[in-house]
């Protein structure tokens, strides 16, 4: 998979993605991120990419060309005439997306990072200020994306979690791929887990784990993420069967 991250704060990655479980799906050809500054395709020589809102309000919105121009660098979208604009910049090209980080955006969940980890190509574009031009949003990308319903400076945080999510699930990257099926949101949060000491200060571990009987350690794990789901996020249960 191809990852493009379009940014105006392309340090705010460095050594980022050179740990762990992202490393090695690099290392393994399995996932190849590149950083691009937005201000490379500024509109003048000093770097400007942003400009005051039509209509007035406080500070200052990404404007729509530098991100067209970048976009069309990468080949994520064809050349147009803006005079004969079409409803949508963005070529129908099954195997790739084009993401807006956007506090406005669908909300993130493990369903859609596995949905995003199919794709061979995704380009994340980091929104900043007081938002982004909304015909980025028409016309230049497949979807916008939320990691949550709280105000981040930037789009850069959240492309960081969606890196991390997205490419963990891609076939071969993880040595025990069977673990995701066990993990949290799938569909349940993940039972709970512990490991030595057996009996920390009076506080042990439950006796069930210590049996050795696997098949009542599986039921007692499933009644358990059950469990802990209704009591901490009941809402994922209408999604459970």
């Amino acid at each position: 998979m191809k990852i493009d991250i379009l940014t105006l704060f392309p340090e705010m990655f460095e050594g980022v993605f050179n740990y762990s479980i992202i490393k090695r799906a690099q290392e393994k050809g399995l996932a190849e991120i590149k950083i691009h500054n937005l201000r490379n395709w500024a509109i003048d020589k000093r770097g400007t990419v942003d400009d005051r809102p039509y209509g007035g309000g406080p500070g200052m919105i990404l404007m729509i060309e530098p991100i067209y121009k970048a976009l069309k660098y990468l080949k994520a979208i064809p050349h147009y005439d803006t005079k004969n604009a079409p409803a949508k910049m963005t070529p129908k090209i099954g195997k790739q997306k084009i993401i807006l980080l956007s506090p406005s955006g669908k909300l993130f969940n493990q369903k859609k990072a596995q949905e995003l980890s199919k794709m061979k190509r995704i380009i994340l574009v980091c929104g900043h200020y007081e938002g982004v031009d909304e015909r980025v949003a028409e016309y230049l990308v497949d979807e916008e994306i939320s990691i949550g319903d709280y105000i981040l400076t930037g789009g850069e945080l959240p492309a960081m979690v969606l890196v991390d999510a997205i490419v963990r699930l891609i076939p071969n990257v993880l040595e025990k791929p069977e673990a995701i099926k066990s993990e949290s949101f799938s569909p349940l949060l993940e039972y709970p887990q512990y490991t030595r000491p057996e009996n920390f200060k009076g506080l042990k571990v439950p006796e069930i784990l210590l049996s050795g009987n696997h098949q009542k350690i599986a039921q007692w794990r499933e009644k358990m993420a059950l469990e802990k789901t209704k009591k901490r996020r009941p809402e994922l249960l209408k999604n459970f069967k």
